[in-house]
């Protein structure tokens, strides 16, 4: 006969363990072990906390989503670079076609922006200029020599609403954190109290 077959309430209770009250009662470190941190009152293990190594989670490789595969890399050509190439000495329409002719850029992988360092002699030949990015100065000495300059922009250009070839060139799609810089901030005291004093009354 076992013991389930005379009542079904068998072994429904357990006795307590009544610890830190000697060996003979089941133990006398409270099931807490011998000294340390975890056997005094008040301690609380951090999460995921391995005695001080490194723990798992940071061994683990990172991976996941990275602005770096994002970032703009350009082509640099400066314009003295191409006022000294035969094919623009007297001028003519400089893009990334042509400048990859001239051997002056690799390939149309990356955007292109020229920059206006130019030296003593500066800009004489007439350029017709149609790249991603063009320098302030490199425009500024461009269109001072009687050539035009266009830039069409980058893919972030574009995605944010930027028109490089106006005055303005402030982003018109602004994107969550663009719109939070351009926020005004709210004044700091004195500004509310027009408000507060109708509720008071």
């Amino acid at each position: 006969m076992m013991i389930h077959d005379i009542t079904k309430d068998a072994g429904r209770n357990k006795r307590r363990k009544r610890v830190g009250r000697g060996t003979g009662s089941g133990g006398k470190r409270s099931g807490r072990g011998q000294k340390g941190a975890s056997s005094r009152s008040g301690y609380s293990a951090k999460l995921a906390f391995e005695g001080g190594q490194m723990p798992y989670f940071r061994r683990l490789r990172k991976f996941g989503f990275s602005n770096f595969n994002f970032t703009t890399r350009y082509w640099i050509v400066n314009l003295r670079a191409i006022l000294e190439h035969p094919s623009f000495a007297k001028g003519g329409e400089v893009n990334a076609e042509s400048l990859i002719k001239a051997g002056l850029i690799r390939d149309l992988s990356r955007d292109v922006k020229i920059l206006g360092d130019v030296g003593e002699d500066g800009v004489k030949a007439k350029l017709t200029v149609n790249v991603s990015r063009v320098s302030d100065q490199a425009r500024k000495l461009i269109e001072g020599a009687g050539g035009k300059v266009t830039e069409s922009g980058t893919r972030r250009d574009k995605v944010r609403g930027v028109d490089r070839n106006s005055d303005d060139r402030k982003p018109k799609n602004l994107t969550k954190k663009l719109n939070r810089k351009s926020r005004a901030k709210k004044p700091v005291g004195g500004g509310d109290e027009e408000a507060e004093a109708p509720a008071k009354k």
